[in-house]
């Protein structure tokens, strides 16, 4: 598939997420199209079978339920306890296993110090179980909001908590060099929305070398770096450059998605490589599939094989 073609696809798979008549097919054959392959199930006590399995398997995860844009303070509530369940639930269990954080799903659509409030709940209960939570990052408008929320816990003396970095955003250099005092625990992506050209690199090319800049940077100055990708060249670069640099792997790891290039995760596996999976769960899968699809849009192919063989 070529580059061009691969990103009008991207475009307008990302577009759709946001289209109702598409949400509504999509949600109608949910299954049929592959959507399990990307979560575990709809409830946590299915998260929590997969997440023994993987940890069997010599998998770490990460977890979170599915959802964002949240504008109602009773759902809002509702995940944030559903949060606190999770850890209760999870040190019961005694998995090593952290937690991932949306704000737009804990309240920033209705202010930043009121989504700042539910953070703080959710990473002084982890705390007390010494339990790392991440700090998802989401569209552009909710970057500054979202450092902002990162500065505030860490100068609150949490010292459990990280944050994400998109490498197709112009700004994630300057951001990532602001926050080098904190000596961070930076997540590297490429990123996974719908961006315009004024803030975004364009081009998949651009956006892999922006991605090898910050990578040398966090993994040289940085306290630790999660390497959240499936291109094995990247992979191989931060392996070689880790290496030359004398960075051990106690500094960072790889950071995959569940139900996606499994082969490539157990190799690493193998190879005595530190693997985390992203394990996510819960009703509201439509954006988070959709986003899986465009980062490789020959996963339509699949989906089209797996409608044609009902």
């Amino acid at each position: 598939m070529s580059a061009s073609l691969n990103a009008a696809m991207r475009h307008t798979i990302l577009a759709a997420t946001t289209n109702p008549a598409v949400r509504s097919i999509v949600a109608r054959y949910g299954d049929r199209l592959g959507a399990q392959r990307y979560a575990a199930g709809t409830t946590f006590d299915e998260c929590l079978d997969v997440l023994e399995q993987l940890t069997a398997r010599g998998f770490h995860a990460y977890v979170a339920p599915l959802g964002e844009a949240l504008d109602d303070k009773g759902e809002i509530e509702a995940i944030v306890n559903e949060y606190r369940t999770i850890l209760t639930r999870l040190r019961a269990a005694q998995l090593d296993t952290t937690i991932a954080v949306k704000l737009t799903q804990v309240g920033l659509d209705i202010s930043e110090d009121y989504s700042f409030q539910n953070t703080l709940r959710i990473v002084d209960r982890a705390a007390q179980d010494q339990r790392f939570v991440r700090i998802s990052m989401e569209e552009s408008p909710t970057v500054d909001a979202t450092l902002r929320t990162y500065r505030r816990l860490r100068e609150a003396g949490y010292d459990n908590v990280g944050v994400v970095l998109q490498s197709y955003l112009y700004r994630s250099e300057d951001d990532l060099a602001e926050l080098l005092e904190y000596r961070p625990n930076i997540r590297i992506v490429k990123g996974a929305y719908l961006e315009p050209d004024a803030v975004a690199y364009p081009a998949k090319r651009e956006v892999d070398v922006a991605y090898l800049r910050l990578l040398k940077r966090s993994l040289s100055y940085g306290q630790f770096t999660a390497i959240a990708t499936h291109d094995e060249r990247i992979i191989d670069y931060a392996l070689e450059y880790a290496s030359r640099h004398n960075i051990y792997p106690d500094r960072y790891e790889f950071q995959m998605l569940l139900g996606v290039r499994q082969q490539l995760q157990e190799e690493l596996i193998d190879q005595g490589h530190r693997v985390r999976l992203a394990v996510p769960y819960g009703p509201d899968w439509y954006p988070y599939f959709m986003r899986r699809l465009a980062e490789r849009p020959a996963n339509l192919l699949f989906v089209g094989r797996s409608l044609l063989e009902r």
